[in-house]
């Protein structure tokens, strides 16, 4: 009975790790990307919010894969992680200090661009740690990575308390929060990666040899959902504060926090959920929340976008968590990393990048009907996430979960 006590205190003592890691990490990204397009608006670098919000898209394309294949197989993914969050910090507090001293806007992007090299493999490796050392992921993972919300939220609102949301502070503060996360790797056990005499191509160096996965039609209808929801997405972080200031609400970093709020709910259901409904009923909902965010923000009223803001959040975790709880369970341990590592570069880079690029492109052309742009931007929106709905729904056949002892190889 004794020993029963001692484990199950063990137990909760590592949950309480894993818990506080994924809430300092949130913290310190939404404290850079909630207010970043403020930011800049307000220190007349509008012309690059696209191409600033764009740069972690980019650098989705290169080292998400390149450190989620150092991390499967040669260095421990906790200490990566360490050393991609010190150079995260630095990088964040040089993009802010040219902000702030009104450095050219091409060598600020540039900057930006650094820092989002730095951050993009930082949450799918931690996401790697977590599963990891995860008993039950289908019911331990979801409260788990709602702590990462919180620290979101958390974040968002150290902003607005510190009356930041346009000001360079909130990315030097960011930067102390990402040294934070670097300092609290110390306290975490090293994960060793498999020991092989296999010598490595060019292409499994760089991580490339993940896209084997894709040839698993199930595996492939998930990537492309998730893939397409992050276009519309991505131009919610930008162009959602400008709304919610013309309709007349300040401290929009702290607003923008309401879509957490039902993302922690979805997260704590998922544990409940996943056990009971075919995850094809799950995605489902996720997309069709989607859907209704943006329908309701197209009503352009105060009421109607609070409750697009808020529904942000139930989308999101009902989609891209299911999809990252979906690879933990029916891909390879020695395929973890650089699974998670590729839905970061399907979503965070080509999701991202085309949604970025594709939302400015929209918002200009939405610009030019005076009182009417906001209803047409996001119903264009909703119209794109309704078509992804359409398509997962006909596509996806949900064959079943391999046996646990089956899960050696790709699947």
């Amino acid at each position: 009975m004794c020993s029963v006590r001692v484990q199950k205190a063990l137990r909760r003592a590592e949950y309480a790790e894993l818990a506080s890691l994924f809430f300092i990490q949130g913290a310190a990204m939404g404290i850079w990307f909630v207010p970043l397009a403020a930011v800049l608006d307000s220190h007349g670098l509008h012309a690059i919010k696209s191409f600033a919000y764009a740069s972690t898209a980019v650098a989705a394309f290169v080292s998400p894969l390149i450190f989620g294949a150092v991390a499967d197989r040669h260095v421990s993914p906790v200490k990566v992680l360490r050393g991609l969050a010190v150079a995260t910090a630095a990088a964040m507090a040089l993009a802010s200090t040219s902000i702030g001293l009104g450095w050219n806007r091409w060598l600020i992007l540039a900057l930006i661009q650094l820092h989002a090299l730095c951050s993009a493999p930082t949450f799918s490796i931690s996401s790697s740690i977590v599963f990891s050392r995860l008993a039950d992921s289908e019911r331990e993972f979801g409260p788990i990575r709602a702590m990462a919300t919180l620290g979101w939220m958390a974040g968002c609102w150290l902003v607005s308390g510190l009356n930041a949301d346009t000001s360079p502070l909130a990315g030097f503060s960011g930067a102390v929060v990402w040294l934070m996360v670097a300092g609290f790797t110390l306290c975490l056990p090293a994960i060793e990666p498999p020991k092989t005499d296999e010598r490595l191509t060019l292409r499994q160096r760089l991580g490339w040899d993940s896209l084997a996965l894709l040839k698993d039609h199930d595996h492939r209808v998930v990537f492309i959902i998730t893939t397409l929801l992050c276009i519309p997405v991505a131009g919610f972080y930008p162009y959602a504060p400008q709304h919610l200031s013309d309709i007349g609400l300040r401290h929009t970093s702290a607003w923008m926090s309401l879509g957490q709020t039902t993302e922690i709910v979805a997260m704590f259901s998922l544990g409940a959920l996943l056990p009971r409904w075919r995850l094809k009923w799950i995605f489902a909902c996720g997309l069709g929340f989607g859907v209704l965010r943006f329908a309701l923000s197209a009503f352009d009223s105060k009421a109607c976008l609070l409750a697009g803001v808020a529904l942000h959040g139930a989308s999101f975790a009902l989609v891209l968590i299911t999809a990252q709880i979906y690879l933990d369970q029916r891909v390879g341990a020695a395929w973890r990393t650089r699974a998670q590592a590729l839905l970061a570069l399907m979503n965070g880079g080509v999701g991202n990048l085309v949604g970025f690029l594709g939302s400015g492109w929209w918002f200009a052309i939405c610009d030019r009907s005076s009182g009417a742009r906001w209803s047409f931007f996001w119903g264009g929106l909703a119209a794109a996430v309704a078509a992804t709905l359409v398509y997962f729904l006909i596509s996806y056949h949900g064959k079943g979960r391999a046996p646990s002892a089956d899960r050696r190889g790709v699947a």
